[in-house]
C-alpha cells in the first residue's frame, strides 16, 4: 500500500483535486485508457493511471471505488471534469511521466498491480 502523498512525491505529481485526501491509501495500481478494462480488472482502493481525460474516467473511478486518478503525460482534464471529480470525492493528480514510466516507478516502490483474474478456457 502507498499513501497518495507518497505517490505524489514519487511521480513529482501535482495535486489538482483532493489536496486534503493525500493520506488516502492505494492498495494496487492499474494503468489503462480503456474504461471497460478498468471496470473488468480493478478492485476497490486501486490507483488508476491514465491518459484519457474525459468524464467517463471520473464516473468509472467513482463506480469502481478507486483511490485516486493520476493523469499521465502532463495531460490536463477540463474544468468540468475536475468539478465532477471534486463532487465524487476522487483525488486527481497530474504527472509529466508516461504511463509506462509512472507504473514502473510505483511498482518499484512496492505498489502492486491489480491481481489478475483467472481466465477460463472455453
Amino acid at each position: 500500500m502507498l499513501k497518495l502523498s507518497e505517490v505524489q512525491r514519487a511521480l513529482e505529481a501535482r495535486s489538482i483535486v483532493g489536496e486534503d485526501k493525500l493520506d488516502r491509501e492505494a492498495e494496487s495500481a492499474f494503468g489503462a485508457d480503456l474504461m471497460s478494462d478498468v471496470l473488468a480488472f480493478t478492485r476497490k482502493k486501486t490507483l488508476l493511471l491514465t491518459g484519457l481525460t474525459n468524464v467517463q474516467v471520473i464516473r468509472t473511478a467513482d463506480v469502481s471505488e478507486l483511490s485516486a486518478i493520476v493523469f499521465v503525460r502532463g495531460k490536463m482534464p477540463g474544468t468540468e471534469i475536475l468539478q465532477v471529480a471534486k463532487n465524487c470525492d476522487i483525488p486527481v493528480l497530474l504527472t509529466k511521466y508516461t504511463m509506462f514510466e509512472a507504473c514502473g516507478i510505483l511498482y518499484k516502490l512496492g505498489l502492486p498491480a491489480c491481481p489478475v483474474k483467472e481466465l477460463k478456457d472455453e
